[in-house]
């Protein structure tokens, strides 16, 4: 046994968890690579090549690593429990007139979870992933804050987090820049792997055809939700659409209509199979529920506190003021200026500074006046 005690380290085959795994084996931990077989892609039905973290050549470079390096290697099938959880989660947000993040769904039920529980049978105390993060312990909290690297962190992907997973995963990568990732994996004798693309898709929809997907899977939707109506923010109809479900908030290419100016989603009403058009100023809001809360950094908000609130990974963050709703579990995010395309089904996560706050679910948008 090391002295450093017996980490489990997620493995996908990317260039990122497997620097973790040699990065701490090289650091005198126990180290035993897991890989997860999340989702089969012969069932997917998309046209796009077999690719990414799930693939037979992801889960092959991963074990060849730890043959190289000596440790142990696993690869655990969970495709059920992925299924169960993210994609059906996934289908019934579409389905509800919201727009999922499934990456955040596995994060917080899967594949923390999963690992945990391998970890257990294994003995292992730690386990560890190649998430671009910070974690702390401080006055009684273990806290996430955001990687070195500004433009590779995924704090926003892991504020669903309870205390006691946070309290026994690690994250190495997260105190180095990409770039030094690349050379250390060319270091380390593997610069094939420093050349690897990464991939951005859903893992179950490798052709990023979410609307496919959705067809596939809920047999006859195509034919049921066909023929809405587009509307504008006043109710005059301008013209049918092929179904809500395949409408985001935010979203101008590809609506099939032409009003002669460029138009966005600005809303979705599942109930009446409508899309609700606007200009881009009539996407710009500056109040939201946010429900599903977890808290990261302080147990709670107290009697509220200003935050930087990410509404979408990509988003830059928008200074807002946080507080429990009165009226409900949920939280109320009033921000300082109007913020574009809150889409319900998102999550919105609280900063202060670096440190993740907390986050939670978008469960609805509106104008906070006053």
């Amino acid at each position: 046994m090391s002295k450093k005690g017996k980490v489990l380290v997620a493995m996908s085959g990317g260039i990122d968890s497997t620097v973790t795994a040699i990065m701490l084996h090289e650091q005198g931990y126990e180290v035993i690579g897991i890989t997860m077989k999340t989702w089969d892609y012969a069932t997917s039905g998309g046209s796009k090549k077999e690719t990414g973290c799930c693939s037979l050549d992801s889960i092959n470079d991963a074990r060849a690593v730890a043959v190289d390096m000596g440790f142990h290697h696993f690869i655990i099938d969970i495709r059920e429990e992925f299924g169960d959880w993210v994609i059906d989660n996934f289908v019934d947000e579409y389905l509800a007139g919201r727009t999922p993040n499934p990456c955040i769904m596995c994060n917080t039920h899967i594949k923390w979870a999963a690992l945990l529980r391998r970890a257990d049978a294994l003995d292992c105390e730690f386990i560890a992933t190649g998430h671009y993060a910070q974690k702390r312990f401080e006055n009684g909290r273990h806290i996430v804050s955001k990687g070195i690297d500004e433009n590779k962190d995924q704090s926003y992907v892991l504020w669903g987090l309870k205390q006691e997973n946070l309290g026994r995963t690690m994250f190495p990568v997260g105190q180095f820049h990409k770039p030094a990732i690349r050379q250390m994996a060319r270091d380390m004798g593997y610069p094939e792997l420093a050349k690897k693309a990464e991939s951005y898709e859903i893992c179950f929809i490798p052709d990023n055809d979410y609307r496919g997907f959705l067809s596939r899977r809920v047999e006859g939707l195509e034919k049921e939700v066909n023929g809405g109506n587009f509307v504008l923010t006043d109710g005059t109809v301008v013209g049918k659409h092929r179904g809500y479900p395949f409408y985001t908030i935010g979203q101008r290419r590809g609506l099939g209509i032409a009003l002669g100016e460029p138009m966005y989603v600005t809303r979705i009403v599942p109930e009446s199979n409508t899309v609700v058009l606007g200009q881009f100023g009539d996407l710009k809001l500056n109040g939201m529920l946010v429900r599903n809360i977890n808290m990261v950094k302080y147990p709670d908000l107290g009697e509220g506190m200003d935050a930087v609130v990410k509404i979408r990974s990509q988003h830059a963050g928008a200074p807002a003021f946080i507080k429990k709703d009165p009226n409900s579990d949920m939280v109320k995010a009033t921000f300082k200026t109007r913020v574009d395309a809150i889409a319900p089904g998102q999550s919105a996560v609280f900063y202060d500074g670096d440190d993740v706050i907390g986050g939670g679910h978008i469960w609805e948008s509106f104008e906070v006046n006053g």
